[in-house]
This record gives structure tokens, sequence and C-alpha cells, in this order.
């Protein structure tokens, strides 16, 4: 794929910094940067089919980077984004990336945490499945089935919006809340009807299961990653998560340019078929940008529905999350 040109390092990084300095934080540079007397060690949390991160923590650049100024790499794994929020929100970890409903509820939650960078469009990448003999051939025919999801994660969102979509109420399907190995589990021996979930799962699923793509998020929803970070953390560390920052744009841009490479990387750690992967790979951006006033209006639309659906007990207002009011 080739590099977008206004996509590029030094304009990502520019954009980073200057939320952060509206945010009073000094300005800085990635590439000259001299230790902050703050942190001496970064917490990063991942989830294994999250994989930019994934392969960032094995190639062990960030280590690299990170370590002339005495500053070393903590990576802690979480089945979900729900999971790793929770840890954000106790301190366990400084730094993560989840999909786009997570940060709703956490920041519900009181969760004190900031908005670093977003992954553009990747609607692909997430879709409801029906089994492949099963009469439901629309998404209207979800209304009164049994759908498997992960509470709290972006395919909560998807799911509810695709049901808006084709005049279904959320409360008119039977949602049961099981995390991916859970949910596949059922599906396969029929407690389920449907089951939205996200990639490397839902191309796994496609081609192991009885299983029937229904729907993926085209046209439907964004279906945005986000990278997050504790608010301390980033008011105090800008220069170090312009760091991560610049190594996660360079890892997503390696593997735009090694899809099978990386894909080979992944299989041992994820534990499925490369191709598998490979094909999952394909249908995320691997392209990341600052945090900006569209993207958190999504957000807000996101909050304002699970308001609304009692998902979320209070109304929120997402550019709270931002380091600064201007984003």
């Amino acid at each position: 794929m080739p590099r977008d040109p206004l996509l590029t390092r030094r304009t990502f990084l520019a954009g980073v910094g200057a939320t952060l300095a509206a945010a009073a934080v000094p300005v800085f540079s990635a590439d000259a940067f001299a230790a902050d007397e703050h942190a001496k060690e970064l917490c990063i949390g991942y989830q294994k089919a999250a994989s930019t991160l994934v392969l960032l923590k094995a190639h062990g650049t960030l280590e690299k980077r990170l370590a002339p100024l005495g500053i070393a790499v903590k990576w802690t794994e979480f089945p979900a984004g729900p999971q790793l929020l929770e840890g954000l929100n106790v301190g366990a970890i400084d730094f993560g990336y989840v999909g786009e409903a997570p940060p709703v509820f956490a920041q519900a939650a009181g969760a004190n945490f900031v908005y670093t960078a977003y992954e553009i469009p990747t609607p692909h990448a997430e879709g409801i499945l029906a089994h492949l003999d099963a009469p439901i051939r629309t998404l209207a025919d979800l209304k009164g089935k049994k759908i498997a999801l992960n509470k709290g994660s972006d395919v909560h969102w998807f799911l509810v919006a695709a049901l808006q979509k084709n005049g279904v109420k959320f409360n008119e399907i039977q949602p049961v809340y099981l995390p991916p190995a859970d949910a596949r589990a059922a599906f396969e021996r029929g407690a389920v009807d449907a089951w939205a979930i996200w990639d490397p799962f839902l191309e796994a699923a496609k081609r192991q299961t009885n299983a029937r793509l229904l729907a993926d998020a085209e046209g439907i929803v964004s279906h945005h990653q986000f990278f997050l970070s504790a608010r301390p953390f980033a008011q105090q560390n800008g220069e170090i998560l312009a760091i991560v920052i610049d190594e996660v744009g360079k890892e997503g841009q390696w593997v735009r340019s090694h899809y099978s490479e990386a894909a080979a990387q992944l299989a041992p750690i994820q534990g499925l078929d490369a191709s598998v992967i490979e094909s999952g790979l394909r249908h995320y951006a691997h392209i990341y940008k600052p945090v900006d006033a569209n993207v958190l209006a999504e957000q807000q639309r996101i909050a304002n529905t699970f308001t609304e659906l009692h998902l979320i007990p209070t109304k929120i207002v997402t550019k709270d999350a931002a380091l600064s009011d201007k984003a």
C-alpha cells in the first residue's frame, strides 16, 4: 500500500505534539528527548488480537528506543478492551489500544484517561455471524434472537447501530455477553443464533465454523481503534508517548508492506493459521492519526446512544477525555 504523504511520521508527531503542548505539556521532539524525571517504567496493556502492538512487543524496537533514556517497558495482556481499561483505571497500565466502545463505558464509570491517537476506520474488521443453514438472512431477522458479544467492546456499539439501522431495537434481541473464546464455543454448539465479533476471530470463525457473514460494519459504523493513556501519565510524560506513537506508526507502516511476514510472526502468538491472520490484518488500516474534533464527535454519538439505551449510567462529554479542549 503506498504511503499517504499526509500521514508521514513528521506530520503525525507534529499533531500529537500540538495536542500535548495545548495541555501545558512542554513542546518536545521525539528524536531529541531528555529522559522525563517522572517515569522510569512504561506499562502497556495489549490484546492478543491487537496485531500492531503484539508485533511491536515481539520486535522489541520500543525497548531499544527507550533503554538509553533509562525507561523500561512492561507489557500486560488483556482478553478485551473493557478489561484493559479497567487496568488503566486502577493504575496497572499507562497506555493501551482498544476499540471505540470501551472508552465510552470507561469514561461513564469515571476512568481518568485521555484519547492519545486513533486508527482510521476499519469497518471490515468486525462483523455479525449467523449459522450457515439458519433462516437469518438479514439484520432485521435478528429480532428476538440470541446474539453473543463481548459486553462493552467495539462490537457492542456495532450491534446496537446495525440493529437500529434495520428497525430492530436493542431490547428486542437477547444479548448473551461472552468473551470471544466462550462466544465461539456457544456459537458452535448452537446455544446462540448469531455472534458479533472482530478480527482475527471473525476471519477464523468464517473459515473454521459453520458460519456465514451476515454483515460487517461497512456503512454502519466507522470502527475506529484508539490508543489511550492514563491522564496523569500523559500530562507528565508527553515525550515518552510521542516516542511510543512514533514506534507504533513505524510498525504499522511495516505491516502494510509485509502482510505475509507479519502474519507468519503472529501465527504462533495468536494461535491461528497464518492465512487467517493475514486476511484479518488486511481488514485493519494500520494508519494512525492524532485525535481530532471529528472523531470525538463520533464517540459522542456512541455515548449519547448508550445513554438513551441505559447502557451507561450517566451522560458524558467525550471531549473531556482529550488533553486539549481544542481537539
